[in-house]
């Protein structure tokens, strides 16, 4: 494929990005900004094709191991610590709302955090968001990981980190690998064993978020939490 800068103008990526917007871009093309420049004949369009190609999507990407990435010829490690760094940078700003507002009042940055945060992991997580008296954030904890499709959870250790943290309510979180964030039953036991075992040191389950790919399921909304 020819370069990029013999390409007309209104089709090179980062011209059609300032003109139109990053949405205008498809996956290779906002990938191939980030990298720049391209490497042994391919330009950087090419080699963010190949790039998705390998690995599978821009998810599979944002979210490779170094191994993986540098299994993509004309990926170094370079190439690899400023995507990584780029990456990084959206994670971060996603979680700066949600650190200086009130989490309840702002359940949408919560969601956007929460999502931000699990929903392109490989095995299933479960953590909680823990707040103090007027619902602010004291922390954001991964407390198990698991399997794909599982991870076992201990009420006993949850009441042990809400302590520590001197926290007065939480919302719990978890992921679904599946990508499918509808809550199980086991979800729904799950949470209501917690609820129970946090309300024994006067502490309030107020939601229970399950991530997936594209939706964050709210146990509370749906009337599940008990």
């Amino acid at each position: 494929m020819n370069a990029l800068n013999t390409w007309p103008v209104k089709d090179r990526p980062r011209e059609k990005l300032l003109a139109r917007g990053g949405h205008a871009l498809t996956d290779a093309e906002l990938l191939a900004v980030l990298l720049g420049t391209g490497q042994s004949g391919r330009c950087a369009l090419t080699l963010a094709h190949d790039m998705i190609r390998a690995l599978g999507s821009l998810s599979a990407v944002v979210t490779s191991t170094q191994d993986e990435f540098l299994s993509v010829r004309g990926i170094g490690a370079t190439r690899y610590a400023q995507l990584q760094a780029a990456f990084e940078i959206i994670r971060r700003h996603l979680e700066t709302p949600l650190r200086r507002n009130d989490v309840m009042s702002c359940a949408g940055d919560a969601k956007r955090y929460i999502s931000a945060q699990l929903k392109d992991c490989s095995e299933e997580k479960f953590g909680m968001l823990l707040l103090d008296s007027q619902h602010q954030l004291i922390a954001f904890r991964i407390m198990f990981s698991g399997t794909i499709n599982s991870a076992a959870v201990y009420p006993r250790e949850l009441v042990r980190q809400v302590i520590a943290d001197k926290a007065a309510a939480v919302i719990l979180v978890h992921n679904h690998p599946s990508g499918v964030a509808e809550p199980s039953d086991a979800d729904i036991r799950l949470t209501r064993d917690v609820t129970a075992a946090l309300a024994m040191i006067d502490v309030s389950v107020l939601d229970h978020f399950i991530v997936g790919d594209v939706h964050v399921v709210s146990l509370a909304q749906r009337g599940l939490l008990s």
